[in-house]
């Protein structure tokens, strides 16, 4: 089968990137290794828009930030995002602090960064009043919010298809090589894609895919970070995201409400040597109690519902990497996307594009194009299968029956949320699983959580 472009991966900057290809004259298909999108470091995402101070100026970080933020707020109403514009604080709890924050608020009006202000101690409580009493001062970022990954992810891929992009799952990238008649063959578990471009969005296996064009000039340096989410009744706790003033290792930990009602803490931002390691660990969560407590004295931890980890593919640069191979022509590596990669993920859209034309590509721009879609609504009435979520069959059945629609478990719950809440899944599992069996032809017992061959029932009764 032959494309003009092929994308490798499906986090939320693979999926932006084939919504963007998608508003053009080629023919996109975009290769998954997992059964579901979003499936690796965008499922495990703080779900950030960051304002963008605390980048580096000159960096495409930076500018694709920037940009990243206002496509985000520009868009969410085309694409029925589910965003929240709640703005955010970088508290100071020392003069040091304070000599952070300020240098932060400097950087960021130098980058033309959206509702700046400093906030002194009373402003801060009066705003947040359970911010620890120990805060000095603050810097708010108005054009910050929160928004859900998942649903940022499937918009882009279901906006791709929907104007004629093809997903294709479970394909894992094997082996590169030149194609016989031009371009790349692309070998995969699903058979063999050609395509005159590749863009390597391939997260944190973007160097290893990288190797298989003879480029060897980045690798990926995989840092875990660890996550609590806390039950809906703690959601009034924080109305904005709330952070402490950074460290060399990121953001620090964040307080924040998350945009499906619940309270998020962290994460961690600890070197692993495996891209693998989404383990949990009691350092971890201690860590990460401390210093949520600093912030917000009266969190109460003990409403977690549940704890995860995410790996983030960073690189020895410090900055996106975002450029046509020096190896290998018409190969386009986008590798490196740590935080704020949520925040850019449109920005860098716009960005591969523009690499692609310089690399030849011919870009003509479609006559009929849909750019909106709507998620999934939750009809008045109906038969409610997750009951800490009020999720109602009928969503369930719209997230299989969508563009690249569901096929496992953990893709209904990232779609519509059943298993999110309380119970985690204890009462609604088997309803799910009872409704992707009848609309896949699927028998229960073949029906997986979120890989292949993670079975959730053994045997037939």
């Amino acid at each position: 089968m032959s494309f003009d472009v092929i994308v490798i991966g499906c986090g939320v900057v693979g999926a932006s990137i084939a919504r963007e290809l998608s508003k053009y004259d080629l023919s996109v298909a975009v290769l998954e290794k997992h059964l579901e999108p979003c499936s690796e470091t965008s499922r495990a995402n703080s779900g950030i828009v960051h304002g963008g101070y605390d980048t580096k100026l000159g960096t495409l970080k930076c500018e694709l930030n920037i940009r990243g933020n206002r496509l985000i707020r520009e868009e969410a109403e085309r694409l029925d995002l589910d965003f929240h514009q709640t703005g955010s604080l970088v508290l100071a709890f020392s003069k040091e602090d304070e000599d952070s924050v300020s240098e932060l608020y400097e950087r960021g009006l130098a980058m033309n960064c959206e509702g700046l202000e400093i906030w002194d101690k009373d402003t801060v409580l009066e705003n947040e009043p359970n911010i620890s009493e120990n805060v000095r001062s603050a810097l708010y970022c108005g054009s910050a919010g929160i928004i859900c990954p998942f649903d940022m992810t499937f918009s882009g891929i279901e906006v791709a298809v929907q104007n004629g992009a093809r997903f294709v799952n479970n394909a894992e990238v094997l082996d590169i090589k030149k194609g016989r008649h031009g371009g790349y063959d692309v070998e995969t578990s699903q058979g063999v894609f050609n395509a005159q471009y590749v863009v390597n969005a391939a997260g944190l296996f973007s160097d290893k895919i990288a190797n298989m064009v003879g480029d060897y000039d980045f690798s990926i340096l995989p840092r875990k970070g660890e996550y609590r989410i806390l039950d809906k009744t703690c959601f009034s706790v924080v109305k904005r995201v709330i952070f402490q003033a950074p460290s060399k290792l990121g953001k620090g930990v964040l307080v924040s409400p998350t945009s499906h009602g619940n309270i998020i803490v962290g994460p961690t931002a600890q070197a692993v040597d495996s891209i693998y390691d989404t383990s949990i660990t009691q350092e971890g969560l201690g860590f990460l109690d401390e210093k949520s407590i600093k912030s917000v004295p009266s969190l109460n931890l003990r409403k977690t519902i549940r704890v995860f980890s995410g790996v983030r593919a960073k690189t020895k640069t410090k900055d996106f990497i975002i450029s046509e191979s020096k190896h290998a022509q018409g190969f386009i590596n986008v590798g490196g996307i740590d935080s704020p990669g949520l925040s850019s993920a449109f920005a860098i859209a716009e960005y591969v594009v523009s690499v692609l034309e310089d690399a030849g590509a011919k870009l003509v721009k479609k006559s009929k194009y849909n750019s909106s879609r709507k998620r999934i609504q939750k009809p008045d009435y109906g038969q409610i299968i997750c009951r800490c979520e009020s999720v109602t069959e009928q969503e369930i059945v719209e997230a299989v029956r969508r563009p690249a629609g569901a096929v496992t478990v953990d893709g209904i719950k990232r779609r519509v949320r059943p298993g999110s809440g309380r119970c985690q899944g204890g009462f609604c599992t088997p309803k799910v699983m009872q409704i992707l069996s009848r609309e896949l032809n699927t028998p229960m017992e073949e029906i997986v959580k979120g890989e292949n061959e993670s079975f959730l029932l053994i045997g037939k009764k």
